[in-house]
Formats: structure tokens, C-alpha cells, sequence
């Protein structure tokens, strides 16, 4: 049973204002402070680093002891994990590496140091980029040449074989998949990458292990403490009472969410795939067994965790089991406890939910930054309509965040998309969202008419008719169909709408995210449906390998044909990221939408303390206007000069962009 929300809680965070709960945290931290320092002593810690922690935990204590109150406070047991717990935070900053103690000092003192405008990120999966950690040192020049300052590693511990869903079953937290190196070799990556001015990110998969991870065989061997890390049951009674609310997230792989085990003789909760077993966070040992996986993951060197499927780490019968107010407790538990023991980590959350619930998850004290799902579903959306009506009515009321704060803007990453735009906002311009989304789902899977995109359906369910996309930015924006049609108009097009979405995630707000191989246009790889372990799995089109020989075209001469395609795309994402970086006003989250009079434009302005920036875009692939006195009244100047470019503009005359175009208007 869960402790209903003590008075003064809102919007998912947690004020301990009570006196009586204030007193009860203020009793329980004097009387473990003996404790704490028992093990300060027994480890001849030193008093600086005492005193450091100290501070930290007396600033933190009472946030912290109400969030772990609300969730286990009930529990005969309480006491004994609420030290556990603080002593598993003090073994992690006594045993934290000096180098990243300092960059904790640092970052206190700089705590919006993400939301500069010189961070662009990028991820990728080792193996598929330059097969282990030690050849992916060697990548940091690349990197820099392109103009990275963030670098998202997707899953690389040890997996179960065969089918692992890309690297999010993990088997153990503590050791790198063989393949691809071992931990020396990844604190030695993060090393280097910090002294190139890098921040590395890695996943945090929090919600479920693997069916072969150590407390999962004690679970199968019949151990009743880890069988009570995990759902377990012996029938269906109590599955099929939660099913009745539950959606299916996989439905062409399995039906249902509960997973039957031969060796138990009983049923486990799997709500992704059978060999994924969900973890019981209302068991508190589960959250300390967890807490003590996160700080050894910040140990190496890590700056950013993603917090993998955040919305669905709390159960609770009923409901969904998505979103719950749980779920908000416990990540800004982990989060307080991060703030103690290591304060220069942060939390990216991946909430692929309604836009409503997905903000909910963005705090300073939560997850600091977030992807953006609903910005990149409708800039697709948007490419495919010639209309930026939702898009713009959206961002007019889901863009502003929290201070300290900042969205991750991608196009592409290594899952799917799915059209999470808010119903109400499709209704209010007289859309109807699910006939939308089918429509969204045939062009982009180049079933529409007319249709340039070259998608493929990832787990379509026919019952409901929902489904979601797999595909490369290239293949998706029209690349694709123009090479297999030889077409040379539409081979520009297609690249032209390619630099129209990275120009706006690299200007709107936050830090935009490449996924590796956008930057070459790579296509769709259809060949994985050569490997057992990925055939089921669309996903893998999006997942090319790199293929380096594209370095040597950056230095050619070709005129004509694909090797020239290649370099135009490298070298104009190259611009516009080395731009971005030159313009102060790109810094923060600060953004207002500029009323352009055109459906078929977007157009925002950035403010970022004496710096102004109004960028313009045309989604369609005819030129569109736009009235130059509007620019004159929210720029605040008579002419303008494109940073993109270096071309004026007066505020006299209508601007005129061409297909497809972007412009970064600077005041002159």
C-alpha cells in the first residue's frame, strides 16, 4: 500500500511542508549520522570530502526522505533501507574518481551549462559505428570536425544472446558487452572525450533486466528475494485483472504483457518482450540494488543518463501503469540522490507518451532534459502537409520549459515514430486525429499518392490500426525514391527538406541530437532481415552500418552523382552546426513564434539576453513570402542579414524563401 501524497505536492514534485514529516527527517538524518560517520571513519575518508557530502545531504535531506517516505514509509523495513540507501551514496562519492569530483564542483557552480548553444549532440550504436569502444576513441577527431560536443552511446553492457532489443536487455550493468570492450576500455573513451570538450551519455534501462541477469536465475532458481525483485505469479488471476487496462507495446511480437515461465511454473510481468522481466520498484531493495547500478554507470565517466521508459516504471492495478504519480517519486529519488552524491550528473528522460505527460517528467529536480517527440512527430507532419498549422499550435503551448531545463531536439533516432500530437490541438483545427495519423502512416510508408518518403511499418496492429514508422532521415525525406527514379530535381528536394529539419532543431531550443549516418544521408538497410536476431524488428532499416570510405569523398572533386551527394550533406550539416555555435541567441530555451500570415511557413524568434535571431522555413517545394514588416516589428531593425548564407534582406520588400529554404535572419 502507497502512502497517498502528503499536502503540498504539485506537478509530481515533492515539498515536504508538514512539520510532522519535517521533524520525522530531521530525527531519522541525526540518528544515522553516526552511522554515516562510522563508515566515513571505517574508510579514513577524507575531511574535505566529508564536509562536501555533508553539505549536500543536509541541502537535500528532507526532499529526499519525503519522496522515499511516500513510497516505502509503510514498510516494516523502512529504516534499514533509508540507511542503506544513504550509505550507498557516500560509498559512491568516496569512491567517485577525483577528475569527476571536480567537474561536480564545476557544474554547481554552472548548473545551465547544457543549455549552451555550443552543445549538438549526436548517438549511435558502437558495434555499427566502428565496431568496439577502442576504435570509437579513435572517432573523436571525426567528431569534432563535425562539430559534436555530446556524444549518446546506445546501449553497450553485457546482453543476453540472440534477440536483446538492440541492447535493452541488459544481462549485467557492470560489465561491456565483450564484443565491444570492457569497462577500462569505456572509462578510458569518457576520458578522452572529456578532454576533447565531449559529454558522453549513456542509457540507464531501469525499468526491466534481462531474463538472464543474476537476480533474475536467483528468481528462476526459486530464491523468494529476488523472486520479489520482479512480478511473479502463479496463475492468471491477478495478469488478467491488470490486463483490462494495460495496452500492448509490441503487438506483432507477442499479445499481452505477462510472459509464462516453464521453470517457475508461474507468470512474469514483461511489458516489452518475453525475455524482458519488469522490476518491482515497490519493493525498496529493488530501488537500492538500482541506485547502487546508477552510480557505478556516473563512475565511469558518464555526464548524462537516459532514463530508459520512464512512464512505465510504477504498477499499480487499474490503471494503465503509465505515468503514474509513483513513477514522477521515484525518478526524483534517484534524482536527489544524484544531487548528493554526484552532482554534475543529469537525467534525460524518454517518455514516447501524450505531450501532455511527457512534460511532466522535466524538472530540475526530475529529469533536467527530455526528447522531444511531439516537435520532431510534427515537423514530419508537417513536410508531409505543406502546412504548418499543428505544428505551430503546439510549440505555441508545449515548447516553454522549466528553468534549468532543456528539450532534446531530434529528427531520428534509433527507435520509431509514432504520431504523438495532442488529439485536442488536431481538433481544434478541424482535423480529425486518427484519420490524420492513417494518413501520416500511408505517406510515409510511400503508400500515399504523390508521396516522396520511403518508410516501413514498424508493429502495425491491424485491429486498431495503429502503427509507427522505421526509417532514415534520408529515406524518409525523399532520397530514396529519388536515386531509384534517377530524378536530379528530386534528389535536390530531398535534400533540401533534410537541412530544412535539421535548421530548425538546431535553432528552436535545446540541444539537437543527430543519429550517426544523418550526416552522410545514409539510406535504409534492408539487409537486416539477413540476421535472425533482427528480422522481426523493422527498426534495424534505420540502423546502418557506417561506412567510412564517405570520409574520402569530403576531398574530391565530383561534380555529379552520389559521391557529391554525400559530401553537400556532410558539409552543410557541418555549417549549420559550426553556425549555431557562433550565435549566442541559440543559447537556452527562449523561444516565440512569429505570425507570418503563410500556413506554409514557420517562423520563431530567439532571445537569449541582448541576442535576437528570427529564423523562417518553408516546408513546401514552391517559394513562399512573407510580409518583411512583421520581421522589422519582432526583429526590431530594418535589415537583415541570413547567417546561413551571408545574404541581406530589407524589411521594406516581402521576403521570398525558395523551396524548401531556411533562413537565420540576424539584425545588421
Amino acid at each position: 500500500m502507497i502512502r497517498s501524497n502528503p499536502k503540498g505536492l504539485r506537478n509530481g514534485s515533492i515539498a515536504s511542508h508538514a512539520s510532522g514529516l519535517s521533524y520525522e527527517a530531521d530525527l531519522s538524518l541525526r540518528r544515522l549520522s553516526p552511522r554515516l560517520q562510522a563508515f566515513w571513519d571505517a574508510h579514513d575518508a577524507d575531511e574535505v570530502l566529508r564536509h562536501e557530502f555533508g553539505l549536500r545531504l543536509v541541502d537535500n535531506w528532507e526532499e529526499l526522505f519525503a519522496l522515499l517516505y511516500q513510497l516505502y514509509g509503510t514498510r516494516y523495513d523502512f529504516f534499514y533501507h533509508l540507511e542503506q540507501i544513504l550509505l550507498t551514496a557516500a560509498a559512491a562519492w568516496l569512491d567517485r574518481p577525483e577528475e569527476l569530483r571536480d567537474l561536480d564542483r564545476h557544474r554547481i557552480n554552472e548548473p545551465d551549462w547544457f543549455v549552451s548553444e555550443k552543445i549538438v549532440g549526436g548517438a549511435l550504436y558502437v558495434d555499427l559505428f566502428s565496431e568496439n569502444l577502442g576504435k570509437l576513441a579513435d572517432s573523436i577527431d571525426y567528431f569534432k570536425e563535425l562539430g559534436l560536443t555530446y556524444l549518446h552511446l546506445m546501449p553497450l553492457f553485457a546482453v543476453r544472446p540472440g534477440d536483446n532489443d538492440g541492447g535493452y536487455a541488459i544481462s549485467n550493468y557492470r560489465s561491456v558487452d565483450p564484443r565491444l570492450g570492457t569497462i577500462d576500455d569505456l572509462r578510458n573513451l569518457a576520458t578522452e572525450l572529456r578532454k576533447a570538450g565531449i559529454v558522453l551519455v549513456l542509457d540507464f534501462v531501469f525499468n526491466h533486466t534481462s531474463d538472464d541477469h543474476d537476480w533474475a536465475k536467483h528468481a528462476q532458481s526459486g530464491d523468494p528475494e529476488y523472486q520479489n525483485f520482479y512480478y511473479i505469479f502463479p496463475d492468471r488471476t491477478l495478469p488478467d485483472q491488470y490486463e483490462r487496462t494495460l495496452r500492448e507495446i509490441f503487438p506483432t511480437v507477442r499479445r499481452g504483457n505477462f510472459t509464462w515461465h516453464d521453470g517457475m511454473q508461474s507468470w512474469v510481468w514483461t511489458t516489452f518482450n518475453s525475455f524482458q522481466w519488469d522490476l518491482n520498484y515497490s519493493n525498496p531493495a529493488v530501488f537500492r540494488a538500482m541506485l547502487e547500478e546508477m552510480f557505478f554507470i556516473s563512475s565511469t565517466g558518464i555526464d548524462i543518463l537516459r532514463l530508459d521508459a520512464v512512464a512505465f516504471v510504477w504498477k499499480q492495478m487499474g490503471t494503465s501503469c503509465e505515468n503514474l504519480p509513483e513513477a514522477h517519486t521515484l525518478i526524483q529519488a534517484f534524482s536527489r540522490l544524484a544531487r548528493i552524491a554526484t552532482p554534475s550528473l543529469l537525467f534525460k528522460s524518454e517518455a514516447i507518451v501524450h505531450p501532455d505527460d511527457v512534460v511532466k517528467y522535466i524538472s530540475p529536480e526530475e529529469c533536467q532534459i527530455s526528447y522531444n517527440p511531439t516537435l520532431m512527430a510534427l515537423l514530419w507532419e508537417s513536410l508531409a502537409t505543406h502546412e504548418t498549422r499543428l505544428l505551430t499550435r503546439s510549440l505555441s503551448h508545449r515548447h516553454k520549459l522549466p528553468k534549468h531545463t532543456a528539450w532534446v531536439n531530434y529528427l531520428r533516432c534509433h527507435d520509431d515514430i509514432g504520431w504523438t500530437f495532442d488529439d485536442a490541438d488536431a481538433a481544434a483545427l478541424g482535423i480529425n486525429a486518427y484519420d490524420h495519423r492513417q494518413f501520416l502512416n500511408q505517406f510515409y510508408t510511400g503508400q500515399f499518392k504523390g508521396s516522396f518518403a520511403r518508410g516501413v511499418p514498424f508493429q502495425e496492429n491491424l485491429e486498431t490500426g495503429d502503427m509507427r514508422i522505421a526509417g532514415t532521415l534520408a529515406s524518409l525525406a525523399g532520397l530514396e525514391h529519388a536515386i531509384e527514379e534517377g530524378d536530379e530535381h528530386e534528389k535536390e528536394m530531398s535534400i533540401r527538406r533534410m537541412l530544412l529539419l535539421q535548421g530548425i532543431t538546431l535553432s528552436i531550443g535545446g540541444i539537437p541530437l543527430l543519429y550517426l549516418g544523418e550526416e552522410w544521408g545514409m539510406l535504409n538497410d534492408y539487409d537486416f532481415v539477413k540476421d535472425p536476431a533482427k528480422a522481426s524488428d523493422t527498426r534495424w532499416v534505420h540502423r546502418p552500418r557506417m561506412q567510412w570510405e564517405f570520409l574520402h569523398e569530403l576531398n574530391d572533386t565530383i561534380a555529379s552523382g552520389s559521391g557529391s551527394i554525400r559530401k553537400r550533406i556532410f558539409r552543410s550539416q557541418q555549417k549549420l552546426i559550426a553556425t549555431r555555435k557562433a550565435l549566442p541567441a541559440l543559447a537556452g530555451q527562449q523561444m516565440e513564434l512569429v505570425a507570418t500570415g503563410n500556413v506554409h511557413l514557420l517562423s520563431f524568434i530567439r532571445i537569449n539576453e541582448s541576442h535576437r535571431l528570427i529564423v523562417i522555413a518553408n516546408f513546401t517545394d514552391q517559394p513562399q513570402s512573407v510580409d518583411g514588416n512583421r520581421l522589422r516589428t519582432v526583429g526590431l531593425g530594418r535589415f537583415f542579414k541570413d547567417a546561413l548564407t551571408d545574404r541581406e534582406f530589407g524589411t521594406s520588400d516581402d521576403i521570398v524563401l525558395e523551396a524548401y529554404e531556411t533562413l537565420w535572419l540576424m539584425r545588421v
